[in-house]
């Protein structure tokens, strides 16, 4: 059953569409689930690993995940997220990134909390707009 990533110029959305099989691909006409709209262009995806979710949380829970980790730093801890946003295999979205940028540059964690007073308002996970509006 394959699955495409596509991005839609009429809705500036990125969107996932099913297939039942890789004839329906070729044959089918795409179109964004979103909208309808037909003016979307096939984009490439991020491979994905399949890890169960113990998998994850044991690998997360590693005391050796934690060597180097100074709680004091910021850079160390911009470090420490990053790695451990990586190993999660999803995107956290661009705040998440903002604030992991900001971090490894040495910004300390209260003032980057103070100027972002929306963080954590938004619990729905990584943006999905694919132009980066």
């Amino acid at each position: 059953m394959p699955i495409y990533e596509y991005g839609c110029y009429d809705c500036r959305k990125r969107v996932t569409i099913f297939y039942r099989s890789f004839k329906d691909v070729e044959t089918k006409k795409a179109v964004c689930p979103r909208c309808g709209g037909e003016n979307i262009k096939r984009l490439v995806s991020k491979v994905a690993v399949v890890r169960s979710e113990e998998s994850r949380l044991d690998s997360l829970a590693d005391p050796a995940n934690l060597g180097g980790l100074d709680e004091n730093d910021p850079k160390s801890i911009g470090r420490w997220m990053r790695k451990m946003s990586s190993e999660m295999g999803e995107d956290l979205g661009s705040e998440f990134n903002e604030v992991v940028d900001r971090l490894e540059a040495g910004e300390d964690p209260e003032s980057i909390e103070q100027s972002m007073p929306e963080l954590g308002a938004d619990s729905g996970g990584a943006s999905d707009d694919w132009f980066g509006d």
